[in-house]
């Protein structure tokens, strides 16, 4: 397996550890709008989505509607929601300080808009590793699974799709990761993931943030 030329991580699951607050409040909300549904629904089935892509689903699926204002008083609420208790993942600093000295590109691709992931990355002290190169689904037509957001982030970044790793969690990452002809190292330390899926999606497991400097060449 080459060096790679360029690191592309997920941030929600990846960089920060978000998943199990923003699912509690999904969960509340898309309940009290007329969608009965619990915390571990939404973990397994929407996490690493943008709320357009949930509402998009929900609304397409079922008669409930979750008003045009949804995805603006969501993201309104973020501040609050991860003014506390928002951590990094386990060892995650210490990869992308090899990847630093190693002098190979790397930069961060979410689902979520740059304002939320100012938030959740500077309440880690993460921010300062990545405000050069921050890419949103929301600077894209279609997000995870589409391939758009990750090509959007090689081509912006000056590599080829071949040259790039991506760094996902989640089935719908790692699916648009390898929509993008990526090589995709799937976390899935998290009670909530699914292993079978993020192998069937073609991504390669691993489950401590420091096994990613053995399986990656990085020198």
């Amino acid at each position: 397996m080459r060096v790679p030329r360029l690191v592309i991580f997920d941030c929600d699951g990846v960089l920060v550890d978000t998943e199990n607050l923003a699912n509690r409040r999904l969960a509340e909300w898309l309940s009290e709008a007329g969608f009965q549904t619990t915390f571990e629904y939404c973990r397994k089935n929407f996490s690493g989505r943008s709320m357009a892509s949930v509402q998009e689903e929900i609304e397409a699926e079922t008669d409930v509607r979750l008003g045009a204002d949804f995805v603006e008083r969501w993201n309104a609420g973020l501040p609050d929601l991860f003014a506390h208790g928002v951590v990094a993942i386990p060892h995650v600093r210490d990869f992308i300080e090899k990847v630093r000295a190693a002098g190979i590109a790397y930069c961060v691709a979410s689902s979520a808009r740059i304002s939320k992931m100012h938030i959740t990355l500077g309440q880690t002290g993460l921010l300062p590793l990545f405000e050069h190169a921050m890419f949103s689904s929301t600077m894209v037509a279609r997000g995870k699974p589409f391939p758009d957001l990750f090509l959007h982030a090689a081509k912006t970044m000056g590599f080829a799709p071949a040259d790039c790793i991506v760094i996902e969690d989640s089935v719908a990452g790692t699916q648009a990761g390898i929509a993008a002809g990526m090589r995709v190292f799937s976390y899935h330390a998290d009670p909530f993931s699914d292993p079978e899926g993020l192998v069937k999606a073609g991504g390669i497991l691993f489950d401590d943030m420091r096994e990613l400097a053995g399986l990656v060449p990085i020198h």
